[in-house]
């Protein structure tokens, strides 16, 4: 059943709601939270597919806040609520209200839904798309107790993702967290059936998807092990490698729904990786309603933390190559590019004698002695100046 409420108030839509469950021969309230989507027009249908669909398993109120701009400069002093109540079949399990705000009432959508929401019951709030970098201090995020974004939706996911750690509060949560549960069920039971080591791990996945940096944050802070992120074609995330004191443990979904699980000494197992649909997502998010320790120590660990890591995991080999045959005279570390860029020149035999080397009538017969010492020391940089040494 559908009521189309034009220019209307939120006592009217409750009269509605009540109305309509009266018509369809349940006047009794069996709903068990509030869901509140706040998106925009393109992006409403999706959201409330997925909504009723995750109503099956939690009975709720639905609550669309739809903020429309409106066209004119005169149609923005204009404050208008239009609403459309759907109850029974077409509301999944419990109830719709969309409400589109027109005007100043879109600044201000809390004092709308605050007298729609449900007496007693929990309010979780969903911005499928274009989400506060802030959830719990936006007026709506306010209201409830679990706010949920999607970060994958955002133009530079991993960015946000730094920017949500710093905002994070109790109650946040994300969709792109929730896409790797099977991932971390997975490894996490792949871990218990053998008692190893973890020394590193690789989490190969697609480019700037979030679930990938989400993943290797928390196999870092858990597993306090370098992790590190290298991409692949996709869809999603494709594998994680996990290199240990007893071989290599391997998780590699190459097609987006089944994935084989390799451990070292045992038969190759085929596990179900599927690819969830939102609804999926967003009634495994309704399940449990107190905050996530888990996702908020991953959120903080930070992606900046994880390029540091293994930004120095390769410069601490890099140093130990140059120090044997260059250790005598550790000063000419700092100013090695000038040494590289004289090696080019005629002015080469120049640079000894401005360092102070006392050694005037023997500098034309050491000059080459340096020189020839110079290319192993570049060998391990490939960025060419090895040719540079060889002309």
């Amino acid at each position: 059943m559908k009521t189309d409420l034009t220019d209307t108030t939120a006592s009217k839509i409750n009269k509605a709601l009540v109305k309509g469950r009266r018509a369809i021969g349940t006047p009794a309230v069996g709903m068990v939270l509030t869901l509140v989507i706040v998106t925009d027009e393109e992006n409403a249908y999706d959201a409330l597919k997925a909504a009723n669909d995750a109503s099956r398993e939690h009975p709720s109120r639905t609550l669309v806040v739809i903020k429309r701009v409106s066209r004119s400069p005169r149609d923005r002093t204009q404050s208008r609520l239009d609403a459309e109540v759907r109850v029974g079949a077409d509301a999944g399990t419990g109830e719709t209200v969309v409400l589109r705000l027109y005007g100043e009432v879109a600044d201000h959508a809390q004092s709308v839904v605050l007298p729609l929401l449900l007496p007693d019951a929990p309010v979780v709030v969903w911005w499928p798309v274009d989400a506060p970098l802030d959830p719990a201090g936006d007026p709506l995020g306010a209201l409830a107790q679990r706010r949920v974004t999607d970060t994958y939706s955002s133009e530079q996911p991993v960015r946000e993702l730094t920017a949500r750690a710093g905002t994070y509060k109790p109650g946040d949560t994300d969709l792109s967290w929730t896409r790797i549960t099977p991932w971390r069920s997975m490894l996490a039971a792949a871990l218990d059936q053998v008692s190893v080591e973890v020394k590193a791990v690789e989490v190969e996945g697609e480019e700037y998807n979030p679930s990938c940096e989400l993943l290797a944050m928390w196999l870092a802070d858990r597993l306090d092990v370098p992790v590190r992120r290298s991409l692949s074609s996709g869809p999603g995330l494709t594998a994680v490698r996990m290199e240990t004191s007893h071989g290599p443990i391997t998780l590699d979904r190459a097609d987006g729904s089944l994935a084989t699980l390799s451990i070292d000494g045992q038969p190759d197992r085929a596990v179900a990786l599927k690819r969830r649909e939102t609804a999926e997502l967003i009634a495994e998010e309704l399940r449990r309603l107190d905050p996530d320790d888990t996702y908020a120590s991953a959120l903080r660990f930070g992606v900046h933390r994880l390029n540091v890591s293994n930004g120095h995991a390769d410069t601490v080999e890099k140093p130990k190559e140059p120090e044997e045959p260059e250790q005598p005279v550790a000063a000419s570390l700092e100013t090695s590019p000038d040494v590289e860029a004289a090696s080019d020149v005629e002015g080469a035999p120049e640079g000894p004698s401005a360092k102070g080397e006392p050694a005037d009538g023997e500098a034309p017969a050491q000059a080459p002695a340096p020189e020839a010492a110079k290319p192993p020391a570049l060998k391990p940089v490939p960025s060419g100046l090895s040719g540079k040494a060889a002309k």
